[in-house]
């Protein structure tokens, strides 16, 4: 049976599963007298798994590794790929382990895992990292840290993959007003292949281009777009009820979007690093997003979505 922990306000209800990779399970704004779902919510046979989980971090590093192999310096790190037949690692090194219970309250809770204490974590260096969640009002907020506990830097990368429902539903079921409208703040997109880049960044194309609010449609996007520098990330409007705006500190440079066709949900990543970045920077790309981070030193970002 795995342990759902619940923060509540008056703006809020949030439920945080820390044996499951230090995921959240579900998301709730206060609509009226009901609470709605505004994060993908988790099955409840499925708590014990962060795929099915309604957001869950991405340490150290976000999204793919074409092939597995870490390239570093003069150094190639192979490191475990993806379950099944992908020729990639996916989504950091910490997701398939527990996170420890280190603080506790009514509006916030602290996680932290230490990759010390697990044999074969799919990483090639020692390391730890926090998640603090926290409620401010109608700001739901998540402080990710990682700090690095080997001897020598290493490169490295964060992020958090919430998804959100496309639509409110009430208690019955019912829709609660039209599709949601989102609007992202991104001003570049990487051109992927089975979503990898093999280049820097260009113009966005039309398909994926959310810089002014539209609604989703059915049309599958997979993209890693550069965020536009001082804006939020995204704002997505669910009319006649509330809006979302997204934030985050200015090292999450990048934005992955995903729109699977048919599914009633979406995700809209804050992630410091691009697709594959550790492969561009090898190729000399810059603006990648990937970070070395020195021996004993501790990098710290926060993200918060907030009702407006």
């Amino acid at each position: 049976m795995i342990d759902v922990l619940t923060l509540a306000n008056s703006h809020w209800r949030v439920g945080l599963t820390p044996e499951t990779g230090g995921s959240v399970a579900f998301g709730q704004v206060k609509s009226g007298d009901a609470w709605v779902d505004v994060l993908r919510p988790t099955p409840d046979d499925m708590l014990g798994s962060f795929g099915d989980s309604a957001s869950f971090p991405l340490i150290p590093w976000s999204n793919r590794i074409r092939h597995g192999s870490l390239l570093w310096k003069d150094e190639v790190y192979q490191l475990r790929r993806w379950a099944g037949t992908a020729d990639f690692s996916m989504h950091g090194a910490a997701l398939e382990y527990p996170w420890e219970v280190v603080e506790v309250a009514d509006d916030r809770v602290s996680v932290e895992f230490d990759a010390r204490g697990y044999y074969g974590v799919n990483w090639p260096w020692d390391f730890t990292a926090r998640q603090d969640y926290f409620l401010d009002g109608p700001r739901l907020g998540c402080r990710v840290s990682l700090t690095n506990v080997d001897d020598v830097a290493f490169p490295a990368g964060l992020g958090h993959h919430p998804y959100f429902v496309r639509q409110l539903r009430g208690t019955d079921g019912k829709p609660l007003g039209d599709e949601v409208l989102a609007q992202i703040n991104s001003i570049d997109e990487y051109e992927l292949v089975n979503c990898m880049p093999d280049a820097g960044p260009g113009p966005i194309p039309t398909v994926s281009d959310f810089t002014s609010p539209r609604t989703l449609g059915q049309t599958l996007i997979d993209t890693c777009q550069t965020r536009k520098p001082g804006a939020p990330v995204a704002t997505l409007e669910y009319p006649g009820s509330f809006s979302i705006v997204v934030e985050a500190d200015p090292i999450f440079e990048h934005t992955v979007f995903y729109i699977p066709p048919g599914e009633p949900f979406f995700a809209i990543e804050p992630v410091t690093n691009a697709n594959d970045g550790f492969t561009l920077v090898k190729k000399g790309i810059r603006g990648t997003g990937v970070f070395e981070i020195a021996a004993g030193e501790t990098v710290s970002a926060e993200f918060s979505l907030t009702i407006a």
